[in-house]
């Protein structure tokens, strides 16, 4: 009697081995990036160890600054002089965005920033050694504790025409704008009232006093910090979009009624 061969089972392959083949590689390729990802990330400086170097500052500025300020700050076509600015000006327009910039307007507009803030600091630090200019406030300026009353009264009085009096920003001539502040940082505000970014005038001391910048701020701080207990705030922009969203939905709300009700008349 013949033997039968055995035959080969030539069955499918289960999709569950595929699936699982699929997943132990997504394990091992996941394991690998992770390791890697902490291996890089031990060996990255951190912001305890990291320091403000001239040098450092001096390169990133010739690499990126240069071609607009030149390379001993004497300013080009393209580029205002940064003799005088010193390196609460370089801190502010750089931290902010607005420089390096990008395109030509009738604004730098806020972005992000290109740098770490070792790196910006190393800059302005280099602007600030080759030639001086406003620096860096004591802390106490930026605590946040001053007089927010009276902050509140000198922002009305020199703020508010142009960043609103909600410090909800506004519109200027000529295409620019003055930004809000609902989340600009301390340091920030100190460096634009200092400064006089762009369209911004330089409050000097004759004009606020240290401890006045110091109440300004406090009061912008505490009204970003503020809670909102009348609900929707509509941007803080007053009786305008106020009106704008009644008339809008209110009226279109009253209209649409009125229309249901003499269809459903009908």
């Amino acid at each position: 009697m013949a033997r039968e061969k055995k035959r080969r089972s030539g069955g499918r392959r289960s999709p569950l081995a595929a699936a699982a083949l699929i997943g132990a590689g997504l394990m091992i390729t996941g394991g690998i990036y992770a390791g890697a990802s902490a291996a890089f990330a031990a060996s990255e400086p951190t912001a305890a160890t990291a320091q403000v170097s001239v040098e450092e500052g001096e390169k990133l500025f010739q690499a990126n600054c240069a071609t607009c300020h030149g390379m001993n700050l004497q300013g080009t076509e393209n580029g205002p002089s940064l003799f005088g600015v010193g390196e609460l000006a370089v801190e502010f327009q750089v931290a902010t965005g607005r420089m390096p910039l990008q395109m030509q307007g009738p604004q730098a507009p806020q972005k992000h920033p290109q740098f770490t803030d070792e790196q910006i600091k190393s800059m302005a630090a280099w602007v600030q050694s080759v030639a001086p200019g406003p620096t860096y406030p004591e802390a106490e300026v930026l605590d946040g504790k001053g007089d927010v009353s009276h902050g509140a009264e000198l922002f009305r009085i020199n703020c508010a025409m142009c960043h609103n009096v909600a410090a909800a920003g506004g519109a200027l001539t000529e295409g620019k704008y003055a930004p809000p502040l609902t989340s600009t940082s301390a340091l920030h505000m100190y460096a634009a009232m200092v400064t006089g970014p762009q369209n911004m005038p330089v409050f000097g001391d004759m004009n606020l006093s240290a401890e006045d910048k110091r109440d300004i701020i406090s009061a912008l701080l505490f009204q970003q910090e503020a809670v909102q207990v009348g609900g929707f705030t509509l941007g803080s922009l007053g009786p305008v979009s106020e009106g704008l969203f009644v008339w809008i939905f209110g009226i279109g709300a009253l209209v649409a009624i009125t229309v249901w009700i003499t269809a459903k008349s009908n």
